[in-house]
């Protein structure tokens, strides 16, 4: 199989007709993961390699330190990457508008070219994937316990097992049964997790119950000292998470009820994994419950939303009992998820290994944007403070990235689309907006590479009630306007702010800096195609049918 890899349909000609050798793709995305979840990126939340295949990928190649994304929800994401354009021109502005199938993808560019492309995982784009010779999807969001896919458009079936070990496998099976060797091929290997609800695979249902992890220290976070967007978010960890969704209590604690909105996700489960399920997590949450004293249960166990005060969660024995399950419930989970993601992607490497591909492939490592876990209280995504703007970004392929490699210009994932044709030696079109950093992955100097991004959120009214906002970014410092039921800007200096904790909007210490973003802002804004004007036909078309 190795010799097959290295045969004649896997080289191309460069400028001067001599012949190259193309590397394989594997385009690795999660779901919602982020930075803060990944001991390489050093946010002290990981004091060990939990993960230790996505940290390989770090050691072995470019970690980004600066990659964000242009919209932080997960469906305009994903339509970034396939296009290499905003989303105010790929016309995937939120997870309601439909996204347009037959426009140029960079999938497409690389059948051009001679790739073999498969697709396998969450897509989260309605509609049958187009430039794709192969594709195993799940239906909109999918779920984690014996889901269905759907095989190239058409054909759905269910399957016992998880997500995560099923997309594994299904990999797997492409690159050993599907993958026609005369051709480098392109996988785009996405997963489900780890997106709400955090259900992870019975090996690890026990997995860090024995681990504390300390709050973030914004976790009791008040929002004075910004806008209204902060405050009037429904995205808190306390506030706003399900007692069956999220912390997978059966009964409802208050009324001692089954629960029927948001019910623990006990139904697609069989016997034998419910069975385990019950094992770990009803003695935790017994645990839990008695806990709270009988004369605390009215404030802590109200009709959602509790609305729990500051004071209380810090303050007192009980509401502290109650943040720190809820912060761990949700962190534990979420961490559980991972640790099957990483598995697989150790699965996928060994097989690369063991048939003689491994180096050349260009694996490429990311989420669709980053997540909360507990700073300013908050679980999701959404805001442009930095938790959620930015996202992983690991890239190894030994032929030209050294690795423990560290890059700190500014990319984002309007980027992925032409680096990826970039690698794959293909043409990039003139009107992709990205701009290929295979050299920045290489160690190279990149002449008049960016030095501030754009940034547009559309998605209000919504699930989680985060407001319309847009903004720039620079290494420094950062830009945020709000509007539509609001006109509020904020502003930060991340070297002294960094937890985005005070605006400086006002502060006449930063009068320069202030027009100096607010240039640079409308600049970008000319430069994407993005306005006013433009905002306000996305919100007049979302008013008209959001019904």
């Amino acid at each position: 199989m190795a010799l097959l890899a290295l045969g004649a349909g896997i080289t191309s000609c460069d400028q001067h007709g001599n012949q190259e050798q193309r590397p394989n793709i594997l385009f690795i995305m999660t779901d919602d993961h982020t930075q803060q979840a990944l001991h390489a990126y050093g946010h002290g939340l990981l004091d060990s390699v939990l993960f230790p295949n996505m940290d390989r990928l770090a050691r072995e190649g470019a970690i980004f330190r600066q990659s964000f994304v242009t919209n932080s929800i997960c469906a305009p994401s994903r339509a970034v990457m396939l296009t290499g354009i905003h989303s105010h021109l790929n016309g995937k502005i939120d997870n309601r508008a439909p996204f347009d199938w037959d426009q140029q993808n960079y999938p497409k560019l690389l059948q051009q070219a001679g790739y073999q492309t498969a697709l396998v995982g969450k897509i989260h784009l309605a509609g049958v994937p187009q430039g794709f010779d192969y594709s195993m999807t799940l239906p909109g969001q999918g779920h984690y316990y014996n889901p269905e896919f759907i095989r190239n458009g058409e054909e759905r079936m269910r399957f016992e097992g998880h997500s995560t070990s099923l997309i594994t496998q299904f990999v797997v099976d492409w690159l050993e049964e599907g993958w026609e060797r005369d051709k480098p091929f392109a996988m785009l290997y996405h997963t489900k997790a780890p997106h709400r609800n955090w259900l992870p695979e019975p090996q690890y249902l026990d997995f860090l119950e024995d681990r504390e992890f300390d709050f973030p220290v914004n976790f009791f976070d008040d929002y004075t000292g910004r806008g209204s967007a902060a405050r009037e978010q429904e995205m808190e960890i306390v506030n706003h998470m399900f007692w069956g969704w999220d912390m997978k209590l059966e009964k409802d604690p208050g009324t001692g009820e089954t629960i029927t909105r948001m019910p623990a996700p006990f139904g697609r489960k069989t016997e034998e994994q419910l069975e385990a399920w019950r094992a770990v997590y009803d003695p935790l949450n017994d645990a839990f419950l008695r806990g709270i004293p009988e004369d605390k249960y009215e404030m802590i166990f109200q009709p959602h939303p509790r609305n729990v005060c500051r004071d209380f969660l810090q303050n007192t024995p009980e509401g502290l009992h109650l943040a720190r399950f809820m912060y761990h419930r949700y962190l534990r989970d979420y961490l559980k998820t991972v640790k099957s993601v990483d598995d697989g992607i150790g699965r996928v490497m060994d097989y690369l290994e063991k048939n003689g591909l491994l180096d050349n492939t260009v694996i490429i490592y990311t989420s669709d944007q980053g997540f909360y876990l507990g700073e300013h209280g908050w679980y999701d995504k959404r805001f442009m403070y930095e938790q959620s703007l930015s996202t992983p970004l690991l890239v190894r392929y030994p032929p030209e990235i050294k690795g423990g490699a560290e890059v700190n210009e500014l990319v984002q994932n309007l980027d992925l689309a032409p680096t990826i044709l970039d690698y794959a030696r293909a043409e990039i079109p003139g009107d992709m907006q990205g701009a290929s950093f295979k050299k920045l992955a290489a160690g190279e100097k990149v002449e008049s590479w960016r030095d501030a991004i754009y940034y547009h959120y559309y998605e209000y009214p919504s699930v989680h009630m985060v407001k319309r906002h847009y903004g720039v970014r620079t290494d420094r410092y950062k830009l945020i306007r709000f509007y539509y039921d609001v006109d509020e800007w904020e502003m930060y200096d991340l070297y002294e702010d960094p937890r985005e904790m005070n605006s400086i909007y006002g502060n006449p210490e930063y009068d320069d800096i202030r027009a100096m973003l607010h240039e640079k802002l409308e600049e970008l804004r000319e430069k994407y195609g993005d306005s006013d004007e433009l905002a306000q036909e996305f919100l007049q078309d979302f008013l008209e049918n959001r019904n």
